[in-house]
């Protein structure tokens, strides 16, 4: 089986095969840190470590690089408004962006460039560009790029180079494909900057947004890599504008292989904080939602179809969730053996399912079902009372060889104490199940279980509880 994911340059399926065997160069677009990355942003980052995951699963070195934006229109006018230094003012949204992919379980990447710290590789950039005639300085001191002396300006987004205006300039560093015309690599001091700005040979100021990528994925990965990733927002201009520039400069293609993940919506509408449907992870945590729940929503979908998120799907995550973690406590309890006790065709079945279903671009959708699908006929087996330890072993092996790419079960064996609050729901609910008063049995439990404690109750009538990862 062949790993084939959907290669944006050229809009096609593409076998995928890395420039240096069993080795992938992996750039991934990092935050702007000038606020909470929001669940929007949670999307791509999550589809991304699972790319990651799954080039280690079928055994590649993976050379991640993950960048953070610090300098930018955006962080200026925040640290401006704040009356503060850029770095303080950037500092408390880069070490929130790492709490949240540790909550998340993202794995970590091995490069976390900050633009701020590769000024230099910058200005080597932009002396190419003058070299080779793919630059120019304006009479407002900005250095643009030169996109009529790039003949194949637009060939990742498909943006059409006639219907750039003659003299057209764009300095702000994000824009509409409207817009189009030749872009800032490095802006003058203007009184807007405020204090931030480089002393260089070109004058005082600053980088233009899409060089930054460029000049950190080529210092960390070299000019020519496989693999650059990101939201479909960023393919223009963004990524389109890091291609011109790299290319232009290195005169090699820059990168072989594109991948784009689309939008995110919430409750079908466009995520906005005047809609009221706006949330960071954070906004998430603090309502009790159980954090692999709000992962496994993220990344249960095609990639590149557009993902409805709604708080349900949250509630119904985290019940899909529970039966895994459940699944997994009754393969642990298994204690007596069995003659002949092996499940290796069910495994190795399901193994083959799995990748079959992710060498076909990602299919995470179809993935999951294979995985439930096993869980299913293994449940049937433990309830047949047909299952030993050996099999209930290869059982749980499994799972973590799966679950290396998903990320979504907790294998630690947690010990905890009801707090007073939590020991009087379970109270409620004890007595209202003695009345049968189903409903409000069910409604506490559920009141448990957002705050992380599953009840599972017994053959025999009594109760007992588990922490879920929250």
């Amino acid at each position: 089986m062949h790993f084939k994911i959907h290669n944006s340059l050229g809009n096609k399926l593409e076998k995928f095969k890395p420039i240096k065997n069993g080795q992938v160069g992996l750039y991934t677009c990092g935050p702007t840190v000038y606020n909470f990355a929001h669940i929007g942003n949670f999307r791509a980052y999550c589809w991304e470590d699972i790319l990651k995951r799954y080039l280690i699963f079928l055994g590649f070195k993976v050379n991640h690089v993950m960048n953070l934006t610090d300098i930018d229109d955006k962080t200026i006018k925040g640290s401006i408004r704040e009356k503060t230094t850029l770095s303080e003012f950037t500092q408390k949204y880069k070490d929130a962006f790492f709490e949240d992919i540790k909550t998340l379980n993202i794995l970590p990447a091995d490069f976390y460039p900050e633009a701020t710290q590769h000024i230099p590789e910058m200005i080597q950039i932009i002396d190419k560009l003058l070299k080779n005639n793919m630059a120019y300085k304006s009479e407002d001191n900005c250095i643009y790029f030169s996109i009529k002396n790039f003949p194949t300006y637009g060939k990742l987004s498909n943006i059409n180079i006639k219907k750039l205006k003659s003299g057209a300039r764009i300095k702000q560093d994000e824009y509409e494909k409207d817009g189009i015309g030749d872009f800032a690599l490095w802006k003058a001091w203007d009184e807007d900057d405020g204090t931030i700005f480089w002393e260089t040979k070109f004058g005082k100021g600053r980088p233009g947004w899409h060089l930054e990528c460029s000049a950190m994925s080529s210092k960390y990965l070299g000019e020519t890599f496989d693999l650059h990733t990101g939201g479909v927002d960023n393919k223009f201009p963004h990524h389109e504008n890091e291609i011109a520039q790299s290319e232009g400069a290195n005169k090699k293609k820059f990168v072989n292989y594109w991948m784009h993940c689309e939008h995110l919506m919430v409750n079908g509408k466009k995520m906005s904080k005047s809609l009221g449907n706006f949330y960071t992870l954070r906004d998430l945590i603090e309502k009790k939602m159980n954090p692999l729940a709000i992962r496994y929503v993220l990344i249960n979908s095609q990639y590149r179809q557009p993902l409805n998120f709604t708080l349900d799907g949250i509630e119904d995550a985290q019940k899909t969730l529970i039966g895994l973690q459940r699944f997994l406590e009754r393969l642990r309890e298994i204690e007596k053996l069995k003659e002949n006790d092996s499940i290796n065709e069910f495994v190795i079945q399901t193994t083959n399912n799995f990748s079959s279903a992710m060498n076909n671009d990602l299919n995470v959708p179809q993935a999951t079902k294979h995985l439930f699908e096993f869980v299913r006929k293994i449940n049937k087996l433990i309830d047949d009372d047909d299952l030993g330890k050996i099999g209930a072993n290869q059982a749980i092996n499994f799972l973590k060889h799966i679950d290396s790419v998903l990320g979504i079960i907790d294998f630690t064996e947690a010990f905890f104490e009801l707090n007073d609050e939590q020991e009087e729901l379970l109270k409620q609910r004890e007595l209202a199940r003695k009345n049968k008063d189903w409903k409000t049995a069910d409604t506490l439990r559920n009141e448990l279980l957002k705050q992380g404690i599953e009840i599972i109750d017994q053959k025999d009538g009594s109760t007992k509880t588990k922490q879920t990862k929250n």
